[in-house]
């Protein structure tokens, strides 16, 4: 593997570039429509189905366990499945993202994974239930990549840390309503099962929307006017004019030798280690420390993860306000990521120490408000890839970032079987969110790589 050295060594690459171009007189005299923000809002809808999807497994757990007589550690397996088949199409999932579009792979991926929730209630034992988590992983890989990619394609530079935060808050926001959502579907219909056939329906109904909806830049969108338009284009123009190093199409291994791609893939794995690891053992955690019934379970994870979502979007504000007012792109991110880390490390070790049931809650809350402005690495793959190969520079993050997916439940449920409690499992959390604070601090944020 080669060795990662700073970009600042690195000799800038000299192009010559055209002048932006001018704004046409339609353009010039009509207010930009703001399409652009109707196209984030449905890829907030999208994502936040995504988690209600993916973490429906997670708020039934409890009768899926008992049900399909589940051991702690077949568990971890169960709950880890979904992240081998997700990680490891991240990679030629981004590479068909920048060669035939976002658009028809992340409504096509959302149909798909409409229908690999509905089939997962035909479960009847660990080897169904294991290959249906297995197909949902796969289905679910071009959503996130898509995302980075219309956040390159859609937005102004100064617009992406909101754009990132309002796609990736879909996140927090669908863990959230996803204990509500299964849990009421779950005492309504009566049964776990029937619960997951309603979800895939509606996921299969929004992903056809979404396919009929988006568009791969403002350009070919109906509803964008010339104004709009020609705003992002100039903006685009304007950044690659800025920018000492081409736009243009390049191998994933020519990002291999900078830091700053290193720190993002690192900093989205520690993230995402605890993340996934509240989202898949929390209501089970819950459940067991704290004596939480499956209607109790619902409402907590909805006060954790929607704390999550409120940061997220806070987060993504206060870096493209601070940078509008002149912050340097390294001052501003670098702040916000060491003190969103050592606010998720503090809320950590709270919840070790803190054994009272509320409190343990409100902690978790906090630890999701900051650690959920973490989003903002959703602009990184644009920034350090440009827009030609956004998809691939964020399917490697994305990569990265679901080995933890991998990891982490299997390990919490072999920590927790072989010693009986979820001290150390909290504790493996304290590192990952260690990890995702040091390697945010050494990442470059003012500039594209060479690649």
């Amino acid at each position: 593997m080669p060795t990662p050295r700073s970009e600042r060594t690195e000799p800038p690459v000299q192009t010559v570039r055209p002048a932006p171009p001018a704004p046409t007189p339609d353009a010039a005299n009509s207010r930009p429509s703001r399409t652009r923000w109707r196209v984030f809002v449905l890829l907030l809808g999208v994502v936040t189905l995504n988690y209600i999807d993916r973490g429906s497994v997670s708020v039934a757990l409890p009768l899926i366990t008992e049900d399909l007589h589940l051991s702690k550690e077949v568990t971890g397996f169960v709950l880890s499945a979904f992240f081998w088949t997700y990680a490891l199409m991240q990679i030629p999932a981004g590479k068909l993202i920048d060669r035939f579009g976002p658009r028809r792979m992340a409504g096509g991926a959302c149909v798909g994974w409409g229908f690999a929730t509905a089939l997962t209630a035909a479960s009847t034992g660990v080897g169904s239930l294991l290959g249906y988590r297995l197909l949902l992983g796969a289905v679910e890989a071009p959503v996130m990549p898509a995302g980075g990619k219309l956040n390159a394609h859609w937005l102004p530079a100064k617009e992406r840390g909101r754009g990132a935060v309002l796609m990736d808050g879909g996140a927090p926001l669908g863990s959230a309503l996803g204990g509500i959502a299964i849990s009421g579907l779950i005492a309504w219909t009566g049964s776990w099962r029937a619960s997951f056939v309603v979800a895939g329906v509606v996921t299969v109904a929004v992903g056809a929307f979404a396919l009929w909806y988006l568009r791969d830049t403002p350009r070919e969108h109906p509803a964008v006017n010339a104004a709009e338009a020609a705003y992002v284009e100039r903006a685009h123009a304007e950044e690659d004019a800025a920018s000492p190093v081409a736009d243009v199409r390049a191998r994933l291994s020519a990002y291999l030798k900078y830091r700053s791609f290193w720190g993002m893939c690192l900093g989205w794995m520690g993230f995402n280690g605890v993340f996934y690891g509240v989202l898949t053992w929390g209501p089970l955690y819950l459940s067991e420390t704290k004596g939480f019934d499956i209607k109790t379970i619902g409402w907590s994870t909805l006060v954790i993860f929607g704390s999550g979502f409120v940061g997220e979007l806070l987060g993504g504000w206060l870096a493209d306000r601070w940078q509008a007012r002149g912050g340097r792109a390294n001052t501003v991110l670098r702040t916000l990521m060491g003190v969103a880390g050592a606010a998720v490390v503090g809320g950590l070790l709270g919840v070790v120490l803190v054994p009272d049931a509320l409190t343990a809650v409100l902690l978790l809350s906090v630890v999701l408000f900051f650690l959920r402005w973490a989003g903002l690495y959703w602009s990184l793959p644009s920034i350090l890839g440009g827009r030609a190969n956004a998809g691939v520079v964020g399917a490697a993050m994305n990569l990265s970032g679901n080995i933890a997916g991998i990891v982490t439940p299997i390990a919490v449920g072999f920590i927790v079987g072989g010693t009986g409690s979820y001290t150390w499992a909290l504790l493996y959390f304290v590192g990952a969110g260690v990890l995702f604070t040091v390697s945010s601090l050494v990442i470059d944020y003012s500039r594209r790589l060479a690649a």
